[in-house]
């Protein structure tokens, strides 16, 4: 008999529940979604309990998402074979922390050849700035005091044929030879002069600017030569996880082929879905709580984009209550524990009120 009674109370319950359903007038889904805050309309029991004057409080939004990631592809804009790689999959790097290592042969070469051009460079500007060698101004030097000795011979030999020649006992070629040895000598010191002056002087100017542009382009070149070097060698830009490397010890590598992917954890998202009754809710820079399996407490997020496209919700959504085949998508940015989510694991996203 109680079991009876309790299939006939079961019964009496869903044909009443039937019934309500039926009559109970139909409720636009816009009002229903509003009224519910849920993304998706009353059920029969809410529309029962809201009859008689009793109806559950409202549940706060509740929308479906996965996490997704912005990778970071390592690569070497010249390329080469791969003579090392210094880390592994799956293992976390510190930003500055080395990745891979090229064959560098050619480059270090060429990075010491115009490190070498640069030095020759330098060295001639400085012989032109300079002037010339102490040694050599020397020898210029010495020259000028036996000119002037012998100008001071000259000179005297000179006084002498010219009171012998007023005392008529010199000829006239006696006397014009003194005066051209004496002028000859007298010559002689002001060219010394002048060549130690130039001696002491530096380059033309012309020349100096060709030698500083001969510099300039020397140290272009060295840059140049050691950033072809330094390609040659990969590190890590920023605390990030090695999701994969893609070549081997061995392998040629070309220019622009990322040799390692890495997840830095400010590059992981929440991307979800929400309802187009539902998009005018959230606004950029609101914060969302972020549910998992597993993940312990709900973790804070940041809404960073809203898609201006409305598309229909992606078959890897399933929805734990029906939902509106019309969505937007929204991405987030996890601001506590991101490491804590994995790219591809389904989430929940509640909006938080401000």
């Amino acid at each position: 008999m109680k079991r009876l009674a309790v299939i006939v109370l079961v019964l009496a319950v869903a044909a009443g529940g039937l019934i309500v359903g039926r009559q109970w007038p139909s409720v636009p889904r816009s009002a229903a979604v509003a009224a519910t805050g849920s993304g998706s309309a009353p059920s029969w029991l809410d529309r029962l309990g809201r009859m008689i004057g009793w109806h559950l409080p409202d549940r706060p939004a509740r929308f479906s998402g996965y996490v997704e990631a912005d990778y970071v592809l390592v690569t070497s804009s010249l390329g080469g074979t791969l003579m090392r790689l210094d880390v592994a999959r799956g293992q976390n790097v510190a930003a500055g922390a080395p990745l891979f290592q090229l064959d560098d042969t050619a480059e270090r070469a060429a990075r010491d050849e115009a490190a070498e051009r640069l030095r020759q460079a330098k060295a001639q500007l400085a012989d032109l700035q300079t002037g010339r060698r102490a040694p050599e101004i020397e020898a210029i030097i010495a020259q000028r005091i036996q000119a002037e000795a012998a100008y001071r011979q000259s000179a005297a030999n000179y006084e002498r044929q010219a009171q012998l020649h007023r005392d008529n006992v010199s000829t006239q070629k006696q006397l014009d030879e003194a005066v051209a040895q004496r002028d000859h000598d007298r010559a002689r010191i002001k060219e010394l002069n002048a060549q130690l002056q130039v001696a002491r002087m530096p380059g033309r100017d012309e020349a100096i600017k060709a030698s500083e542009a001969a510099v300039g382009a020397a140290q272009a070149a060295l840059a140049n030569a050691t950033w072809r070097l330094g390609q040659q060698t990969g590190t890590a830009p920023v605390d990030s996880l090695v999701v994969d490397t893609l070549y081997r010890p061995g392998e040629t590598v070309a220019a622009g082929k990322p040799l390692v992917q890495l997840l830095p954890p400010a590059n992981i998202k929440i991307r979800f879905f929400v309802p187009e009754t539902d998009v005018a809710r959230i606004a950029v820079g609101q914060t969302v709580q972020v549910t998992c399996d597993g993940c312990g407490v709900p973790m804070p997020a940041s809404v960073r984009y809203i898609s201006p496209r409305a598309e229909f919700t992606p078959p890897v959504i399933y929805s734990r209550e029906q939902r509106s085949r019309l969505v937007f998508m929204i991405e987030a940015r996890p601001t506590a524990r991101p490491e804590a989510l994995r790219v591809g694991q389904p989430v929940d996203v509640t909006p938080v009120q401000p």
